[in-house]
């Protein structure tokens, strides 16, 4: 029996592991700092840390959770495609900080 792409496509995904399924801002346009810097999208920005929102947790991630913002190195993700959209694999080791409402501040969190 063949199987059927578009039910496959239905499918609910649980994440395994310490892994992380990230979605990133949409926005793939210009940006501006804080001074009020125009930056362009087609600029170069080796080793710049993004942030990105948290869609799925694997069993055996400790800190992060759905609805949580997560920033990480661009260079340790891997990009996967869930029904039409597309969205990164983390490791929990690779992300660097965590912004959630129930953060409390000056938390140093695990690790840093």
């Amino acid at each position: 029996m063949a199987a059927d792409h578009d039910d496959d496509e239905r499918r609910p995904i649980k994440m395994l592991h310490d892994r992380l399924l990230v979605r990133l801002p949409n926005d793939g346009s210009e940006r501006r700092t804080s001074g009020g810097i125009l930056i362009p999208a087609t600029a170069q920005q080796n080793k710049r840390l993004v942030w990105g929102e948290v869609v799925g947790a694997g069993p055996n991630v400790r800190t992060a959770q759905e609805g949580d913002r997560v920033l990480f190195s661009p260079e340790d993700r891997h990009e996967v495609e869930v029904h039409g959209d597309d969205f990164l694999i983390l490791r929990e080791r690779d992300v660097h900080a965590i912004a959630a409402p129930r953060i409390e501040p000056g938390s140093t969190g695990l690790y840093l």
